[in-house]
């Protein structure tokens, strides 16, 4: 409840926060439209959904808005059937949005103030149940559409319409969250994930089986003894991989301070953890520090190392943590177990960010990888898809111009495969998806999909193939 002294706190100033306006600015628009516009030809063996998750706010803000931690959860779904496009997008009705919708305005404040609405804003049922904000992926798995962020519990969505079944804990794997980024392995479907709280066990991991069944309940990971940020994993045939960079929590300091409730502390380096799938002791290696937010993928070798490929920060710039100008770099670390040694390797210098690949080669030896960045010399935004071709050691892109783009996402057709992603054109402020070539994205889009409202920049998703509808 409301502290009598922390006052309801005013809208935020939206036309000048960098999050919530331009190609970041709410929708709040739901729509189902299909035969959309479509300039080139779609591949008539492309036939499944892409979605995408991405915070949204379903009222003004009140306070503060932290990108990405705070937001409500949009999906967005993009149909192909091999003739034809379509496309959805729901909000997560949590009981948070319910209660909002009505109110008619925003009744949570940003997640690191110390505003909270009182039980007379909610009203009978509400009141205890927090705010959940599953805003940051979507995930297909046993059957579940899952809605997922760190700082909430999933969110089950019905696959016909995307509309809200509600909080989804796996037969228990995620009784109190998860990450955003669990990974399927896709030899047996099992979905492993880690969560981390703000009391001990600070670190755990759980497996749940290819048909939704908890095969491993949250286990606690021995050698953290701090709440520290962790946003995403690596999964390998034997390891759930995590690396614990040094952000550490303190919320409790922060709302005495005003400051920020994550602390960057480099001098204690970063510790990479490898949990045995066999449920065997936990390895750890120390190195250096540095910031991870998203991993490519990870795989074991026949000599028992173990590879990661991800994209590596000096320091975390987001979130209000630190100021100076730091750069993502797609990073290859091969971590030797036996000796607790790893070795670091750019593989390439181009400034990029949300790195993907055939999720159908998770925990395998992968040939690409594809992200979004932007080219030396470019006005800030992402505005450039990069294609890293590991066979060869080249890398291409697409440069879009004015477009705005996001994470791309590996798309499986019957014949071929495609890259894909949404963007928004900077100038129009009107956004499309586009398919690009498996083999020569560089050349460009083989066609671009029109779609019928502006989609928010940011920020994952996943490719379903087979019958959209």
């Amino acid at each position: 409840m409301t502290s009598p002294h922390v006052p309801r706190p005013a809208v935020v100033d939206m036309a000048n926060h960098p999050y919530l306006s331009g190609v970041f600015a709410p929708q709040r628009r739901e729509v189902d439209v299909t035969g959309l516009p479509i300039t080139g030809e779609l591949p008539p063996d492309l036939v499944g959904s892409y979605l995408r998750n991405g915070p949204n706010p379903r009222f003004d803000p009140i306070g503060s808005y932290n990108y990405p931690l705070d937001g409500d959860a949009m999906v967005h779904q993009v149909d192909f059937d091999g003739t034809t496009a379509g496309y959805r997008n729901r909000f997560v009705r949590t009981p948070a949005v319910i209660a909002e919708e009505k109110a008619g305005r925003a009744l949570w404040s940003g997640i690191f103030d110390p505003y909270s609405p009182t039980a007379d804003d909610l009203g009978p049922g509400v009141a205890n149940t927090g705010r959940d904000l599953p805003d940051i992926n979507v995930v297909k798995h046993g059957g579940r559409l899952l809605a997922m962020a760190e700082t909430a519990p999933p969110y089950a969505l019905d696959p016909a319409d995307l509309s809200t079944i509600g909080r989804e804990t796996c037969d228990g794997a995620m009784l109190v969250g998860s990450t955003a980024h669990p990974k399927i392995d896709p030899s047996n479907g099992e979905m492993v994930l880690f969560n981390y709280a703000f009391e001990a066990p600070y670190l755990t991991w759980s497996v749940v089986s290819a048909d939704g069944t908890c095969t491993r309940p949250p286990t606690a990971i021995d050698g953290v003894n701090a709440p520290m940020m962790i946003h995403d994993m690596a999964l390998t045939e034997k390891y759930a991989v995590i690396f614990v960079c040094p952000l550490k929590f303190d919320i409790f300091g922060a709302f005495a301070t005003g400051g920020s409730p994550l602390e960057w502390q480099p001098e204690h380096g970063t510790r990479i953890a490898l949990v045995p799938r066999d449920g065997s002791a936990v390895k750890w290696i120390e190195t250096e520090a540095f910031w991870v937010w998203h991993f490519a993928n990870a795989y074991d070798t026949p000599t028992g190392e173990v590879v990661i490929d991800y994209v590596w920060w000096n320091q975390p710039e987001a979130l209000g943590i630190t100021n100076d100008p730091t750069v993502g770099n797609i990073t290859r670390t091969v971590l030797d177990p036996a000796k607790g040694r790893c070795t670091h390797t750019i593989l390439s210098d181009s400034d990029v960010e949300f790195p993907r690949v055939d999720d159908r080669l998770l925990t395998r030896p992968h040939g690409a990888i594809a992200t979004a960045g932007q080219l030396p010399g470019a006005a800030d935004g992402i505005n450039t898809v990069f294609f890293d071709n590991l066979t060869s050691g080249g890398q291409t892109f697409w440069d879009s111009g004015s477009v705005s783009v996001g994470e791309p996402i590996f798309m499986s057709g019957d014949s071929n495969n495609y890259w894909g992603t949404i963007g928004t054109d900077v100038e129009t402020m009107t956004s499309a998806f586009y398919i690009f070539p498996e083999d020569t994205p560089e050349t460009g889009p083989l066609c671009t999909i029109d779609l019928p409202i502006r989609v928010p920049a940011g920020l994952h998703g996943c490719w379903v193939p087979g019958s959209p509808r």
